[in-house]
């Protein structure tokens, strides 16, 4: 596996490509106990100001959405209950976009992912976006974080060949964006959160 990771200019693609592009990929998290590498296999789109499901819909900017209007390639973490949530910025300066990190497949630190979600079956370990977070030890503490650095990064994979689109989860309340397919998977991967 290359450990090349992805050049800046490959995060400046419009907003749904960069959802599709991102599956195949490997995500990387530097921890503490060892190094921790899933291939990204689902993902989501969030086009911002004209997304009813976006947290900066009609261009809202507070101190929680105020790294999506920076540079694309960053890394926007926010809570959920008590699951933090890691999105990748994207769309150009000014036009908050993000794709989050849907679901992985571990490739290594298995014995950490299994430390982290103790007791938890193989498949049930990162599929889902709290789930992935609580599984590579990823916290708040990295929002704004540049993806180009450690202790978090993404690195070349391969192109997946049968990708699935779909309506996102767990937007009920956002009008038609809830019916919006903007949802990326690999269509037979048993670590994707959720076929249809």
């Amino acid at each position: 596996m290359t450990m090349k990771r992805l050049d800046p200019s490959f995060y400046e693609q419009p907003t749904l490509e960069l959802a599709r592009s991102l599956l195949g990929h490997y995500l990387v998290h530097d921890h503490l106990d060892g190094q921790i590498v899933g291939k990204i296999v689902e993902t989501e789109a969030y086009l911002g100001a004209i997304d009813r499901a976006a947290h900066s819909f009609g261009g809202r900017r507070t101190n929680r959405t105020e790294v999506m209007f920076g540079l694309p390639g960053h890394v926007y973490t926010y809570q959920m209950h008590t699951h933090t949530l890691l999105n990748v910025v994207s769309g150009p300066v000014g036009t908050p976009e993000a794709v989050l990190i849907r679901a992985i497949e571990p490739i290594e630190g298995e014995g950490i992912i299994e430390a982290n979600r103790p007791g938890i079956k193989r498949f049930d370990q990162t599929n889902g976006p709290g789930k992935l977070t609580k599984a590579l030890g990823i916290t708040m503490d990295l929002y704004g974080h540049s993806l180009q650095h450690e202790p978090l990064y993404i690195v070349e994979g391969s192109a997946i060949p049968e990708i699935e689109a779909g309506p996102r989860v767990g937007i009920p309340n956002t009008g038609e964006a809830r019916d919006y397919p903007f949802r990326f998977f690999e269509r037979t991967n048993p670590y994707v959160s959720k076929f249809r």
